[in-house]
């Protein structure tokens, strides 16, 4: 199962990401957790030490080796499918079943790069979606940027977090046609940080055709792990039945 999570910044997405990842991996799953936020915080949520981990994107070595041309050079030849099966168990951290893989991201210029880091990158995530074995789950900043009309087709779910919040509700909408302009119709959101019934309607109104498929209530767990730089219980009281909603919805036969 491959799984991409977006959302507006702060809306909990990652803290979401890392909780189903644990879950997945408690069930036996083999888990790969890719972080592809330009923030790249989702090892710290999963409590894996990320000191000296370079992100793929800025590995300027292997970018040249795998594409045949100096990163930063935009046109010219390089090649388009670099070889990329071996990086997920290169270069991934792995602790309690969960492998973390940070992406980085390209900084582009004008309309987009041809570039090989963005070739590079986006074989990596094709090869991810489209033949990984292990259950996938990308951590993505508030947008899709890293899937193409062809690595699309590949993910099970894209899963949007939102807060009960105008700002987070248009985020998600924005999204929405994102998916649409590349063919990606398999997109379901996810309730974060909500106190009551009241905001939880709030969402399921304001959402239009985007199906809410679960809700992490405000947890007082998640707010201390936070500020004690851990990743929170995955047994809270709070926390454990939602995570098994959420996933439950996102199981293919669900």
């Amino acid at each position: 199962m491959k799984i991409a999570v977006s959302g507006k910044g702060g809306v909990g997405k990652t803290t979401i990401s890392s909780l189903l990842a644990r879950y997945w991996a408690r069930k036996g799953y083999r888990v790969l957790a890719v972080d592809a936020d330009p923030d790249a915080n989702f090892g710290s949520a999963l409590g894996i030490d990320t000191s000296g981990i370079v992100p793929v994107a800025k590995m300027e070595q292997l970018i040249a080796e795998r594409t045949g041309t100096k990163p930063g050079t935009v046109g010219g030849f390089f090649k388009m499918n670099p070889k990329v099966d071996d990086l997920p168990e290169a270069l991934g951290r792995e602790r309690d079943g969960v492998r973390l893989l940070v992406m980085g991201t390209v900084k582009k210029g004008g309309g987009g790069c041809i570039c090989p880091e963005s070739v590079l990158l986006k074989a990596l995530v094709s090869h991810l979606v489209l033949y990984e074995k292990d259950r996938v789950i990308m951590d993505m900043e508030a947008g899709i940027e890293h899937l193409g009309r062809g690595t699309a087709q590949g993910v099970d779910r894209l899963l949007i977090v939102v807060e009960p919040g105008r700002r987070s509700i248009e985020t998600a909408e924005k999204v929405r046609q994102l998916t649409k302009d590349i063919g990606l119709h398999k997109v379901a959101a996810v309730g974060s940080k909500v106190r009551n019934a009241h905001e939880e309607e709030f969402l399921r109104k304001n959402l239009d055709d985007i199906p809410l498929v679960g809700i992490l209530p405000f947890s007082e767990e998640i707010a201390a792990a936070d500020l004690e730089g851990r990743p929170p219980s995955l047994d809270d009281p709070e926390i454990l039945p939602a995570i098994e909603k959420i996933a439950a919805a996102l199981e293919p036969e669900a």
